[in-house]
């Protein structure tokens, strides 16, 4: 979410500049709580000097520690830590719309139907209709005007092919998310066997597990007693690490919707899974030998409700409990 309020704070600044509407172009600088932005180069011939006059506007803000002009032109941002310690608060009372940004307001596109994939017949028919279907999810998420497409066709008797069978076999969310997953410009090939195994190596079981795993961090700690209190700093590098891959959420759907590219935010959030996974079994927290404090309470709930909503967007289930 943190990424959605510095992309806000850039486009205030801009205006507040006397320039257009420009897309930040936001990147990892350095850390978390840290931002770049190659917005400059988009408004003139002197990206160093307006990144300066961004950056100035930029420093007015509460929330941010500080803002300067890096190299010939980049803007980079560091928040309060005071914000980054809020954030595991905001994520969990968001819930699903922790996910959400403005970032493509005015985009109009139109919906197709909701995929049916037993009524499909080869693997690149059912990539490219999925593909269309959570472009249209990820766009609405970021702000965009998404129109009602046609709706689907009613079932009839279905024929047997590859695609139905893996479904059968494997699970339609297991099918969901390694289609998601897949690049364009390559062969789509989807091993029912490989994806219904439980096994992190897996990335259709290993994101829903992160989830399942953040949650019975939530009820293991509510169990013991601990309760929601004053947040306080990440305590070791894993936390800052979850913070900064979850302040990241709502960007990288804005960016995967804008290039019609789901696999994108789908191995994103392979990459925040990883991330829960190790974090949170870590011996300091929901789970492990230790009581947790009410900061890991509230990073689990976090992580929790930061993959429910990612997985949300792909029409893929996440579950409680695996």
């Amino acid at each position: 979410m943190i990424t959605r309020d510095v992309r806000q704070a850039i486009a205030r600044a801009v205006a507040a500049a006397g320039f257009g509407c420009a897309d930040p172009g936001l990147r990892p600088a350095g850390g978390p709580g840290r931002y770049a932005s190659s917005v400059a180069f988009g408004l003139g011939e002197s990206p160093r000097e307006i990144a300066g006059r961004l950056a100035a506007e930029l420093a007015r803000e509460p929330w941010i520690a500080a803002a300067e002009a890096a190299g010939p032109g980049y803007l980079t941002v560091a928040v309060t830590w005071q914000t980054l310690t809020a954030l595991p608060g905001r994520i969990a009372e968001a819930g699903p719309a922790c996910a959400t940004s403005d970032a493509l307001r005015g985009m109009t596109l139109q919906a197709p139907p909701a995929v049916d994939l037993f009524a499909l017949a080869t693997w690149e028919e059912a990539w490219k209709a999925l593909t269309a279907e959570l472009t249209a999810r990820l766009a609405a998420a970021a702000g965009a005007t998404v129109k009602e497409g046609a709706k689907p066709p009613a079932a009839g008797q279905r024929p047997a092919t590859e695609v139905a069978a893996a479904v059968g076999y494997a699970g339609v969310d297991e099918v969901r998310f390694s289609l998601a997953r897949s690049v364009p410009g390559h062969p789509v090939r989807i091993e029912e066997a490989k994806i219904a195994r439980h096994v992190l190596e897996n990335p259709a079981y290993a994101v829903r597990y992160a989830h399942a795993r953040a949650a019975s961090g939530v009820r293991w700690a509510v169990a013991l007693g601990a309760e929601a209190g004053q947040p306080r700093p990440p305590a070791d590098p894993g936390e800052l690490a979850l913070l900064d891959a979850l302040s990241w959420l709502p960007e990288r759907v804005a960016v995967a919707a804008r290039r019609g590219r789901p696999d994108e935010f789908a191995r994103y959030l392979e990459e925040l899974a990883s991330t829960t996974i190790a974090t949170l079994s870590s011996t300091s927290h929901p789970g492990s030998a230790r009581a947790p404090g009410t900061d890991r309470l509230a990073l689990a709930r976090a992580a929790r409700a930061g993959l429910a909503a990612g997985l949300g967007l792909l029409g893929v289930d996440a579950p409680d409990r695996m």
